[in-house]
């Protein structure tokens, strides 16, 4: 199972508020040869470290490509960048975040790329919507599944479920 996780808090000129800009992200995976297998309902977060910085709009899809991890990385990458991503300083408010969260249970640690990421079984906001469409899928180091991750977790970081 290929993970990736979404999400962004700042409007984008072309395509309007982070829900926007998200859906046309998701057009943008498909429009490279990526598909969409699964997607998780739209969540709110609050910015971690908390911040002033808007809320998060956040989602996690499962997607099959033939692409490898390190491609596929820069396939996403590269549509951050043509959807304005600027990486001025680490959790900065931005427009897009696409994160490869897990590639079919690879375990991989290099300077460009780390798998599973890194902070996946720390964050509320990935774990919520990675247990709604994969409740089972296991963690390739912790071993243990999304719903487990999730239920170890604080509920200190409120999300909330945005309506469709």
């Amino acid at each position: 199972m290929i993970l990736i996780g979404m999400g962004g808090n700042l409007d984008s000129p072309a395509f309007g508020p982070p829900r926007q800009t998200l859906t046309a992200a998701l057009a943008a995976v498909e429009h490279e040869g990526i598909s969409i297998l699964n997607r998780s309902g739209w969540y709110q977060s609050e910015p971690l470290p908390r911040s002033s910085q808007p809320w998060f709009v956040n989602a996690v899809v499962s997607v099959a490509t033939e692409l490898g991890a390190r491609e596929l990385l820069a396939v996403l990458q590269a549509i951050e960048t043509r959807f304005g991503r600027v990486r001025a300083e680490r959790n900065a408010a931005r427009i897009l975040d696409l994160d490869l969260l897990a590639y079919h249970g690879v375990v991989i640690q290099t300077t460009s790329l780390i798998l599973p990421h890194p902070r996946l079984h720390e964050r509320r906001f990935v774990l919520v919507p990675l247990a709604e469409i994969a409740p089972d899928w296991r963690h390739p180091r912790l071993a243990l599944t999304a719903s487990e991750l999730l239920a170890r977790l604080s509920t200190e970081q409120p999300l909330d479920r945005l309506p469709c």
